[in-house]
């Protein structure tokens, strides 16, 4: 696939938000909106429209006022966005004169970086590696 083909986002991943009271927070949205929330978060599952074999998730979830992984950002919130082939894209926001924060981070499921956007959120870039049904 060319560099012009590729897909730099794919779809969101999760949304993450800060709270007085993470706890209270998840059980307000588990008792009134549904969520099945537990200490991590609430994961929604979904089939890729492109990739019928495979089955993606989207988390939401709740972060203490104080935490610092949201930083630099100073916002409330952070967005967590799919992304296909993530050093891929880090090469072209570099060529593009987009930072990365910090170094990326591999895990079993998935690869992670970060970058910054504009107004100062911080945005967290995933490679996620999906389950196949």
């Amino acid at each position: 696939m060319s560099n012009e083909q590729k897909k730099r986002v794919t779809g969101i991943g999760g949304i993450f938000v800060k709270s007085n009271d993470p706890e209270h927070l998840r059980n307000w949205y588990n008792k009134h909106l549904g969520f099945n929330a537990n200490q991590y978060g609430a994961t929604f599952e979904w089939l890729n429209v492109e990739k019928p074999e495979e089955k993606g998730t989207t988390v939401w979830s709740t972060f203490k006022n104080n935490s610092d992984y949201f930083t630099p950002s100073q916002k409330e919130y952070m967005i967590n966005l799919r992304v296909d082939d993530l050093e891929w894209l880090l090469t072209e926001l570099r060529k593009e004169g987009i930072e990365q924060i910090g170094e990326m981070q591999v895990y079993d499921y998935g690869k992670f970086a970060h970058i910054v956007d504009p107004e100062g959120t911080k945005i967290e870039l995933w490679e996620p590696i999906d389950e196949k049904l």
